[in-house]
Order: C-alpha cells, then sequence, then structure tokens
C-alpha cells in the first residue's frame, strides 16, 4: 500500500483492506514448524479462474484431477498433478538457474505472488539461504532499483509495518523505493515466527523525497517533490494512525521502520501510550544486539559491567542499544551513572562529550556525551579508551580498519568486534578481515550475513545480529494476546530478576494500567533478549556464533510468544479472551501451515434413507 501526501494535501483517506520433515535441495533433513503436516481439510468455497489467481488459495499443478473438476479449471492447467514437494523441488532448480541473487530476489517474491504457502514452504525450508535474499543484504538492492521491478500492491491485516522511505538501511533516501524493506520484513514474520500472512500489510506513507537522482529520474514511480515536513507531515502521519485504528481497533500492531533519526525518537515517545507500536531500528536493533553481548560473555569470561563499550555511530539504533545495555549492567548491580561511564560514542564530529566544540549533541545523545576532551577519530579514542568492545552502526563502510582491528587484538585477548550496518557494502569490516588480524581471536558478529571463515585449521561460523531473532516473536505475542499497548521499557528496560516467572511483583505495588505497562515492558525485554541468549550453545560460542543458526529461528520465536502469552495474562494486559489454559498449545495453534488446503466438500447421506434416494 502507498499512501501519499502532496504539496496541496492528502492524496485521498489512507484507508486499509484488512510434511513434519523438509529435505533441502542438498539433501539435509530438518523438521519445522511451519511446515508440519497437519492433514489439512479444510474446504475452501471459492471457485474458478480466481482461485487459480489467488496466491492464497492457488495450488499450481498441485490441484487434484477431481479439485480442478469441481473448481472449473480443468484444461486451464497442464495435465500433470504435482506434489508439494516436487514444487519446491522445480522452484529451488529455477533459483538456482539465476547467476545473480537481485534476479534470484524478483523470481522468488514472483512466487510469493503466485502460490503464497508454496513461497513459505521454500523460505522456511531454505531459510538461511533465503533470508539474504528476501531481506538484507539483497533487499537493499531490490530497493534501489524498486521502480523496475515492481509488479503488484499487496492488502491484506492485523499488522502493518509501514515506513516514509526517507532512511533505507545505510543507502540514505530513497522515497517509494523503500516499499521492498517493509514487503520483506513482512515475509519473515511469516517465515520466522508463524503470523499469518493474510493479518499484515507494508505500507509506504510517500511524502516525497529529496533524493535529486530519483526526482530526475524519468522512471522514477514515487511522488515527484521533495519531502513535506513540519506541521503538514505531522498531520499525515497522525491521520494515518487514527485510520488504522478506527479501522482495526486498538490491537492493530504498527511497525515504525527506517524513519530518519530527527522522526524515529519523536514518534516513538508520542505515540508507543496511545498505540500497540514499536520501532524495529531502535528496540529490535537493540534487543538483538544486548543478546549477542550477553552471549559474548560466556566467551570473554567478563560480565557485561566489566566492558568498556566504543560505538562507530549515535543514531537510534546506537542510542537504542546503549539505552538497553545501561539497563542490563543496572541488574548486574551497578548504578545508572558507573553504567553510563562504559560506554562511549563516535558520531561523523568525533567523540561525544558535552561542551564539544563543534556541537550536534542532540537531546538523544546528551546523556551519553561524557566529560572528556574532544576526540576527532574512531581510532584516536580507540588508542585512549583501550575498548573492550566495538560497535558499528553508522554505515560507514570499512570504518574499522587495520590498524584499529589490530589495536582491539593489543588491549585484549578476546577483542568484542560487532560490526552492524547493513547491507554488507556498508559494513565496517568483514568477517574475514576481523578474523585474520586478530589470528582468530576476536568474538564477532555482523548486521549482514558472511561466510564461514577458514584460519589455522579452524572454521569460524560468524554470528549474525539479524533483528529477525527478535521482532516476529515479539509480534506473534502481542498479536495473539491482544496486547494493547508495547510500552518503551518493552525493549528498552531489562528484567532479570523475573527469571521468565509469570506472576510478576509490579502488579502487585501498583495497580495502574501505567504499572502493568512497565511490567510488561520489563519482561517483554527479558523474553527478547534472555531467551535468545539462552538458546545458544556452547557447541555454537565454539564454532564462532553469538546466536543460534537461523534453522531455528523458528523455535525461538515461539519461546519469545509463549512467555508473552503467559505474563500477559497473569498480570490482566491480554485482551483476548476466554485465556488459554495451555498458552503453548494456543501459540503453536495458531501458526501458520504451508500445507495446502482441500478443494474437494465433505459429502453424506441423509440418515437412515441411505440408498432410498
Amino acid at each position: 500500500m502507498d499512501l501519499r501526501l502532496n504539496s496541496n494535501g492528502v492524496n485521498g483517506t489512507p484507508k486499509m483492506v484488512k510434511s513434519s520433515s523438509m529435505k533441502f535441495i542438498n539433501g539435509e533433513t530438518i523438521d519445522h514448524p511451519l511446515a508440519k503436516s497437519s492433514n489439512n481439510n479444510s474446504y475452501s468455497s471459492a471457485k474458478g479462474i480466481s482461485v487459480v489467481r489467488n496466491p492464497g488459495h492457488n495450488k499450481g499443478l498441485a490441484f487434484t484431477l477431481r479439485e480442478r473438476q469441481l473448481l472449473g479449471i480443468h484444461g486451464l492447467l497442464p495435465p500433470s498433478v504435482l506434489t508439494q514437494d516436487e514444487q519446491v523441488y522445480v522452484v529451488m532448480q529455477n533459483f538456482y538457474r539465476w547467476d545473480n541473487d537481485l534476479d534470484r530476489y524478483i523470481y522468488i517474491i514472483g512466487l510469493q505472488d503466485r502460490n503464497e504457502k508454496l513461497f513459505y514452504r521454500v523460505v522456511t525450508e531454505n531459510v538461511e539461504l533465503m533470508m539474504p535474499i528476501i531481506y538484507t543484504p539483497t533487499v537493499g538492492l531490490a530497493c534501489q532499483k524498486y521502480g523496475l521491478i515492481y509488479r503488484k500492491p499487496r492488502n491484506f491485516l492485523d499488522f502493518y509495518c509501514w515506513k516514509d522511505g526517507e532512511r533505507i538501511l545505510g543507502l540514505g533516501d530513497l522515497g517509494s523505493y523503500g516499499m521492498g524493506i517493509p514487503v520483506g520484513k513482512l515475509s519473515l514474520y511469516t517465515a520466522c515466527a508463524g503470523v499469518q500472512p493474510h493479518q499484515c500489510l507494508p505500507v509506504t506513507l510517500d511524502v516525497g523525497t529529496n533524493n535529486e537522482a530519483l526526482l530526475k529520474d524519468p522512471l522514477y514511480i514515487g511522488l515527484r517533490q521533495k519531502r513535506i515536513t513540519g506541521p503538514e507531515y505531522d498531520d499525515f502521519i497522525d491521520e494515518f494512525m487514527r485510520a488504522v485504528v478506527q479501522k482495526y481497533g486498538q490491537n492493530t500492531l504498527v511497525q515504525f521502520e527506517d524513519f530518519g533519526n530527527h522522526n524515529a525518537f519523536r514518534f516513538l515517545d508520542k505515540y508507543k501510550g496511545l498505540y500497540c507500536t514499536f520501532n524495529d531500528d531502535i528496540q529490535g536493533t537493540a534487543s538483538v544486539t544486548l543478546a549477542g553481548l550477553i552471549a559474548s560473555t560466556r566467551v570473554t569470561g567478563k560480565s557485561l559491567c566489566q566492558g568498556t563499550y566504543l560505538f562507530q555511530g549515535a543514531g537510534e539504533a546506537a542510542i537504542g542499544i546503549a539505552s538497553l545495555l545501561v539497563m542490563a549492567m543496572e541488574e548486574e548491580g551497578v548504578s545508572t551513572e558507573d553504567a553510563h561511564s562504559r560506554i562511549w560514542m563516535v558520531d561523523s564530529r568525533g567523540l561525544l562529550v558535552k561542551n564539544r566544540p563543534k556541537g550536534g549533541i542532540s537531546p538523544q545523545k546528551v546523556p551519553f556525551a561524557r566529560e572528556h576532551a574532544p576526540v576527532d577519530t574512531l581510532e584516536e579514542a580507540i588508542n585512549i579508551l583501550k575498548p573492550t568492545c566495538i560497535i558499528g552502526v553508522a554505515a560507514i563502510p570499512g570504518a574499522f580498519t587495520e590498524q584499529i582491528i589490530r589495536n582491539m587484538a593489543k588491549f585484549n585477548e578476546r577483542p568484542v568486534i560487532f560490526s552492524l550496518s547493513n547491507p554488507t557494502s556498508k559494513a565496517e569490516c568483514t568477517a574475514e578481515q576481523a578474523y585474520t588480524l586478530t589470528e582468530g581471536r576476536c568474538v564477532f558478529a555482523s548486521g549482514s550475513p558472511f561466510k564461514s571463515v577458514q584460519l589455522n585449521g579452524k572454521t569460524f561460523h560468524p554470528g549474525q545480529g539479524n533483528n529477525a531473532y527478535i521482532f516476529p516473536g515479539v509480534a506473534l505475542g502481542v498479536i495473539l494476546c491482544g496486547v494493547r499497548h508495547i510500552n518503551n521499557a518493552i525493549f528498552l528496560k531489562s528484567a532479570q530478576p523475573y527469571q521468565f516467572e509469570p506472576e510478576g511483583t509490579l502488579q502487585d505495588e501498583d495497580d495502574s494500567d501505567e504499572s502493568s505497562k512497565k511490567a510488561l515492558g520489563e519482561l517483554g525485554t527479558l523474553i527478547a533478549v534472555y531467551a535468545l541468549a539462552s538458546m545458544v550453545t556452547k557447541e555454537n560460542l565454539d564454532e564462532g556464533r553469538l546466536y543460534p543458526p537461523l534453522s531455528k529461528i523458528c523455535d525461538v520465536s515461539n519461546k519469545i510468544a509463549i512467555k508473552i502469552a503467559e505474563y500477559t495474562y497473569a498480570n490482566k494486559m491480554a485482551s483476548h479472551y476466554p485465556e488459554p489454559e495451555d498458552k503453548e498449545q494456543f501459540i503453536t495453534s495458531q501458526l501458520y501451515s504451508t500445507d495446502y488446503e482441500s478443494f474437494v466438500p465433505d459429502v453424506y447421506d441423509w440418515p437412515d434413507v441411505k440408498g432410498q434416494l
């Protein structure tokens, strides 16, 4: 969906339309919860060519001969009948036939537009292969070429992922071309957590673009004007949010994605108490990064509060990570002041210090501005501060230079290096550079996927700090339980003392609604962070992974959703009634299934008159 605001006002009112074992192409067999056979015999009443044209109903050549006759589509399809397993094989053969990832992206997204269940079967069965195609890093290139590859709109709903195209990954202002991000992200909600695809709607609010290259491009499909800003822009966002709730209710989850820094923080603060909403760039990134840092402590042997952290970047991702890191260190027993003293940031004007001559200290940066002499470069800051961990989130390619990485190895036995910027072309360093220059001693994580690294007879599998470990499970739990508000604390405050117990103590102290939101937020972070970190095994750490293999991502999402359900019902924050007795069964029973539905109706005879008619 593309809603537009031009200089003359709103262009239209924003109205939304609401086998248990799998075998990979390489022969590996796995179990996957979204593909378990359920003997799906649900009967659809759809008929005729509309069935084939509807991606939610279309089975392609998997329609049986009887189904084709009953539906009136016999003769419209080739006579061959294929099983879904055979269709998966055909899809993968075509997938590998393409020699570049953009063509693979176009092909696999085209499959989503034709046969939804087959698309999700392929993605869930090959999640480690497909995620870099339907999301980062390939989706960045797809956004840049979106005007050439655009095919059709999508209408669904219960959950929005929306953006205004101002800050697409590390690629800047892409205007309406940013639509590729919510499309890809919502695919992951289904593939990684089992959220029903018909409940999801990708949205771009087109308010123009300041990208001169796009404005001059005759093939640009977006609104050809400079970005609307100020009160007119804010009124448009307010109108959209009101329209969502008016049409679909207070429970509709709205995810902010890739908004500019100057808008991301203020919208999060403005709407968090009014709507069910979160910002994945701030809160999701913070959660997945903290989970990786917690896992890294099992390698370094040092707690979080024993580390010194230096960020390359001071935008929404850095502020979100640092804020959550402060909360986590407080849970280890240190004061807020001491926690802040261990966090440093470098932005485009140098080290973030109070009264910096070059200025640039926005309100969000103030809590992390330190008392220190000005420092101009990242390398100089590292030499002075000697951090145990560096975290890159500024999309500056190669920011972690050879000298910086060598210095990190010089100052630390096990240096922690997080190169988190997306897409791959914007990464601060590669996995190979990090492992090679530290002689295999670094603890590494990246935002985009990197291939394994062979060094001194050992194979390192770099961990990818992908937000997909966090946001699908949180959304699944929130949607199914009917949670009406996601307080900022759900991602930015830790609650380790709860130890996943569903019975909290805050509710007893204060039964107010605000206290309930705070309690949910604190436990939500515990679920999203500690559940993920707890699933990292010793074998994973030995391989260099700080996160579970992506093949386990559905298990992570389900665990998060189940724990959210337990807590929200225990503390009377869930609006879905009646309360399910078995929360795990409740969650798993709602998951999307890739099994095809049957189009053959049940038949029966009249009682006691069989054979007389």
